[in-house]
């Protein structure tokens, strides 16, 4: 029999009720003979209340003590999911982060998993039981309880389902696959029944919120075959697996919007060697990710420089950034929240060229102006101002006919 590790969101086990709901769903696949691990995340609304609890106590609460207190809420559903399984006849046994030694680096509330100690899972496994692990959670090298960030409890479902060696990792979610893009913003979008792992992670990285980057990039790296599904509705979801050469690849897969995009600016800067590092190399070490980088052609010894990071980064990257452009003798830093980033993602641009014409062409056709482009060799990613975001989108969808079923690559299974 099969392996299976199998994640569900905050929505997934929001209430008493879907608890159960979920542990009915593990029983099925439990009683057909399967090995079940089944990592949860906290109960939906769980981890808001508890950062909002610790605002109350602290206006700057340390990462770590933070990083103690947001665990807490995988460990309440895993034992609940854990009770609900053995009420209904299914031997289930449940594990934090520290139990099962899932080390991580000591980076607070962004680490990255390093090892699993798999040894207590499998003699659990081979003792007929489902293992319920939290998510999101990890121990670094000194025992201090650590968290891997938003989306994080994906990383540690696909983790576990490489040190197990499992057969599929199944993301359960309150959405039913991944889509051409996001369906509230154009209706017609088209769920993908197969998807690359490098798609995916492009995806992911350019703002599609169905899974997490991390967890797709593990998922490539150690090839974990992924699903995607949804907790509330019937069907196959979307697998995410390895590029294969006798399927059908469309030139473009899907389209993302990131709408938590901010663009920094650091004007008249001396145009000479090393400036780039001087002005990137603080925000890196402050674990600030940068995306877009434009440095504009010198005029009179002076250039400006620009890039981009999260929204929520650009307070920090500016008071970073302020004794670096005095001691450069640069003019000023401008800060800009007030756009967005559209990406078009598909390996079927490898072998086609146009898609860049393509794509300025439609944008320019709506008036929408493009700020800043970067590209790699299966995505082009545009800024625009945030009022033209999801027109972006929409246009883009109807230039590349994603509303088209011709477009989906049927799933083999």
């Amino acid at each position: 029999m099969a392996l299976y590790v199998e994640k569900y969101g905050g929505t997934s086990v929001g209430t008493a009720e879907r608890i159960q709901a979920v542990a009915e769903t593990v029983a099925v696949s439990a009683r057909q003979g399967h090995r079940m691990v089944v990592v949860v995340s906290a109960m939906s609304g769980e981890t808001n209340r508890l950062l909002d609890l610790a605002a109350q106590v602290s206006e700057q609460p340390s990462s770590r003590e933070q990083d103690v207190l947001l665990s807490t809420g995988e460990q309440v559903t895993i034992a609940l999911l854990s009770m609900a399984l053995e009420n209904i006849g299914v031997p289930a046994k449940s594990y934090t982060g520290s139990q099962i030694k899932i080390i991580t680096d000591d980076i607070h509330s962004k680490a990255r998993i390093q090892s699993i100690e798999a040894t207590r899972v499998n003699a659990d496994l081979d003792e007929g039981r489902v293992v319920v692990v939290a998510g999101f959670q990890g121990v670094d090298s000194e025992n201090n309880i650590t968290t891997l960030g938003r989306g994080g409890s994906d990383t540690t479902a696909v983790a576990m389902a490489a040190a197990l060696n499992a057969d599929e990792c199944r993301i359960y979610t309150d959405v039913d696959g991944v889509y051409t893009t996001d369906p509230r913003i154009v209706p017609e979008a088209q769920k993908l029944d197969r998807i690359t792992f490098e798609e995916m992670i492009e995806l992911s990285g350019a703002g599609a919120k169905v899974l997490q980057i991390r967890s797709v990039e593990f998922a490539g790296k150690y090839n974990v075959p992924l699903r995607v599904l949804s907790s509330f509705t019937e069907g196959f979801g979307t697998l995410i697996t390895d590029e294969d050469s006798s399927m059908e690849q469309p030139l473009i897969s899907g389209i993302a919007l990131s709408r938590d995009e901010a663009k920094v600016t650091v004007r008249g800067v001396p145009d000479k060697p090393g400036i780039a590092y001087s002005i990137l190399g603080p925000v890196s070490e402050a674990h600030i990710i940068v995306d877009m980088i434009v440095q504009n052609i010198g005029t009179d010894g002076l250039t400006d420089f620009t890039f981009t990071i999260p929204r929520a980064d650009l307070d920090r990257c500016r008071e970073l950034l302020e004794p670096v452009v005095k001691s450069l003798g640069a003019a000023e830093i401008i800060g800009d929240s007030d756009l967005a980033k559209i990406s078009v993602v598909g390996v079927g641009m490898r072998s086609h060229a146009g898609i860049a014409t393509t794509m300025f062409e439609a944008l320019s056709d709506k008036g929408i102006n493009i700020q800043m482009i970067s590209t790699s060799e299966i995505k082009i990613s545009v800024t625009v101002d945030k009022e033209y975001a999801e027109l972006a989108v929409r246009t883009l969808h109807k230039a590349f006919d994603l509303g088209e079923e011709k477009n989906i690559t049927a799933c083999p299974d």
